[in-house]
Formats: structure tokens, sequence, C-alpha cells
């Protein structure tokens, strides 16, 4: 999975919809980063350079949570991060998959 991060502090997670990448993001990426917070944000899968998957099957929101809560585990972060940022319905069908699985871990 190809990723954007920068700066230190509480973490953001920056997800884009059809059809951004982690680029669509830049300028509040540059923001925040500059305020005090470390601002990931990754290329799902299939998008900009992440791989694609193998079936189309392998899009589901199930997948994508699966993929944030391993970037997430690959970069050490074990706290809550601040915020989640998204900007369209994809964002918001996997958003309450992402929220119920970390509520019921």
């Amino acid at each position: 999975m190809h990723i954007a991060s920068t700066g230190t502090g509480p973490v953001i997670l920056f997800l884009h919809g059809f059809p951004e990448l982690w680029y669509s993001r830049r300028h509040q990426i540059l923001s925040l980063s500059s305020v005090g917070y470390r601002c990931i944000a990754p290329d799902l899968r299939g998008y900009g350079d992440s791989d694609a998957p193998r079936s189309v099957s392998e899009y589901t929101g199930l997948y994508v949570v699966g993929d944030l809560t391993g970037l997430l585990d690959s970069l050490g972060i074990d706290m809550w991060f601040r915020a989640l940022f998204g900007d369209n319905y994809y964002f918001l069908r996997f958003q309450v998959l992402l929220f119920s699985f970390f509520f019921f871990l």
C-alpha cells in the first residue's frame, strides 16, 4: 500500500474516494502537519501506486478496513487517532465498518 505520511503528534488518517488519490489531500496534509499532527494518507487498494486486488470481490469494505488496520499496525499506531477524513459515499460505506471493527476489538 502506498502512503504519504508527514509530521509528528496525534494521528490524522485521510481517506480518499473515487476517483481520487492521497494527492487530493496534499494541502490539508501540509497544513495540519505544520501545526503538530501526524498526517497519513494512503492510496487505497487499486488506486494510484497501491496494488490492485486479483478479484473485484476483494474491493469490499471489509478488505479496505483490513488494509487500514494493517497499515496502522505496520506504522506502530496503537492509539486512537484524532480524526478520520473522507469525502464521499465510498468513504461513508466503510467508515461504519472501520469504527465497528475498532469498537468490538
